[in-house]
């Protein structure tokens, strides 16, 4: 993903990388409901891109119709814009427009990514010089997966998914697949079926190779026969997993052309794509670009 460039007619780029869950574990419940996580967040070099302006009259105004389609509302990049506008009083407005490439309701973060890079680009566009423990606090008040990608590293994640620990993790390829179904999270949070009472893992059991799963596997094979396919075609190419709670499955390789390769033998009809494994967010190489 290409750091940011700004043309001139006053418009930058910034990438909103997508993310993998490479587990996911539910150990219990908050007394206000929420669910208690563990999950190791893997970066990818692959994802959306931002286009934004600075405006001068305070309006934040998105181009281009989404491509989910969400209203502009609702949009989380919209909203990531008002809430750091109106939260520091800032009297700048932005154009936005999002070129979107990661498939909505697949559980490749794409919505989360495109808030925390709105959070973060903003803030340097509008010189507004908040630290990035200021802007994960901001986004987490928009959703549980935000603040990893402002912090832009591999991490290990546990409470509802905002307290990070940073990991390194060895270089990788993936094979990505999007079945075609827009998994509703709220709805399978609320599965009477899901695992909510999982052992607590540690790190050492994920460096060591234990196989920890994703709570919401055995939910969604059972309920979506389009998710159960692109399992049964994906264990024929390696070992199959699900991210995050969407639909999207993916298998890990060791290098590219072993992922080109398992790609090229996907049957017909069914929609994946290759991505790499990055040691940290694009969106960090961007920053420091548009710094320099």
């Amino acid at each position: 993903m290409s750091p940011v460039a700004q043309d001139p007619e006053g418009w930058s780029r910034w990438p909103a990388p997508a993310k993998l869950n490479l587990f996911l574990r539910i150990t219990g419940r908050r007394p206000d409901g929420y669910h208690l996580l563990q999950t190791v967040f893997r970066m990818l070099d692959w994802g959306d891109t931002l286009r934004l302006r600075r405006r001068q009259d305070g309006r934040i105004q998105r181009h281009g119709a989404s491509a989910a389609g969400v209203a502009e509302a609702d949009d989380l990049a919209v909203r990531a814009a008002m809430l750091l506008q109106s939260e520091f009083n800032c009297g700048q407005g932005a154009d936005i427009v999002v070129e979107k490439r990661i498939p909505a309701g697949a559980g490749f973060g794409g919505g989360s990514s495109d808030a925390a890079t709105v959070l973060v680009a903003l803030n340097a566009l509008w010189g507004l010089g908040l630290d990035t423990g200021r802007l994960a606090a901001l986004g987490l008040r928009l959703g549980a997966d935000v603040p990893v990608f402002i912090r832009g590293e591999n991490a290990w994640a546990e409470g509802v998914g905002e307290r990070l620990t940073p990991v390194a993790l060895p270089p990788a390829w993936y094979l990505l697949v999007d079945p075609g179904v827009h998994a509703a999270t709220a709805a399978l949070f609320q599965a009477s079926e899901l695992t909510r009472n999982a052992a607590p893992a540690t790190i050492s059991d994920f460096v060591s190779g234990v196989r920890l799963g994703n709570a919401f596997e055995p939910v969604l094979r059972r309920r979506e026969p389009a998710v159960e396919a692109a399992f049964a075609a994906l264990s024929q190419l390696g070992s199959a997993h699900l991210t995050g709670s969407g639909s999207g499955c993916f298998v890990e390789f060791a290098d590219r052309e072993s992922a080109q390769a398992a790609l090229a033998r996907l049957p017909p009809g069914l929609k994946g794509w290759v991505a790499e494994g990055a040691p940290r967010s694009p969106l960090l190489a961007a920053l420091e670009a548009y710094r320099t």
